[in-house]
């Protein structure tokens, strides 16, 4: 890789860990700059998983205040999400390229559209389904898959679901939105490190990018109304939703 390109991926992991600590939307920025640099689809796709490690860690520094309390749920969850992100792991180096992203745009727009509405669907309202519920659990799982897969807009899914069943602050829950995609990713990056084409020097610099973002997207996210932050987030998960599908 060029020296030239550390600057960039640098600005682009800060962007990433940002974006993907407040709105879940990470690769949204950090995918497009692998391409850039001259990586293969396949090649950005697992270099960016391992990049990604830098979001989880700075986000769970920045979070603390988040997620006191949350342990019995984390405890819970994050082993079910890991197992999905592990899945996820397999499927992209087994499959062909392309095979499960034919699905993602819809995915992505469901979630943003849940997401969006949720204040509104009363039937919905946390508390509703339990988190030991078998379709929830399974819900977390499939995300977990996606994650580990592809992970654009992984934590618009997951905080999706984090809405519906806690009956919490969108700061709480985006806290555990951030530790249980994280727990999909770091999987999968484990696996990506020994099995796949990682480029290191991309990696190693895109993340330390991630970490300075996710430690300070939390901060904002304390900062900012709940209501405004719900809909930025819906707003740009539609536009990814709709770049995915027009370059799928």
């Amino acid at each position: 890789m060029p020296p030239t390109e550390i600057p960039l991926l640098l600005l682009a992991g800060v962007a990433s860990g940002l974006v993907g600590s407040t709105a879940g939307l990470a690769s949204l920025v950090s995918y497009p700059a692998l391409l850039l640099t001259g990586l293969s689809p396949l090649a950005a796709n697992v270099t960016n998983s391992v990049a990604l490690l830098g979001v989880t860690a700075g986000t769970a520094a920045g979070s603390r205040p988040e997620l006191a309390g949350q342990g019995a749920r984390m405890r819970r969850l994050l082993p079910i999400a890991a197992a999905g992100g592990a899945v996820g792991a397999v499927l992209l180096l087994a499959l062909p390229p392309g095979a499960f992203e034919l699905a993602v745009p819809f995915l992505v727009a469901g979630a943003s559209l849940t997401l969006l509405l949720q204040p509104r669907l009363k039937h919905l309202q946390p508390g509703r389904f339990s988190a030991n519920n078998p379709l929830v659990l399974t819900a977390i799982f499939l995300v977990g898959i996606y994650g580990g897969y592809f992970g654009a807009a992984a934590g618009v899914l997951m905080l999706a679901l984090s809405e519906v069943l806690h009956a919490q602050s969108l700061a709480r829950n985006n806290a555990l939105k951030n530790m249980l995609t994280g727990a999909a990713n770091t999987v999968a990056a484990v696996g990506f490190a020994a099995f796949g084409p990682v480029h290191w020097w991309a990696a190693l610099a895109l993340g330390a990018g991630c970490v300075a973002g996710g430690r300070l997207g939390p901060a904002i996210v304390r900062r900012v109304d709940p209501r405004v932050l719900r809909v930025v987030i819906a707003v740009a998960g539609f536009a990814l939703a709709v770049r995915l599908f027009v370059t799928r």
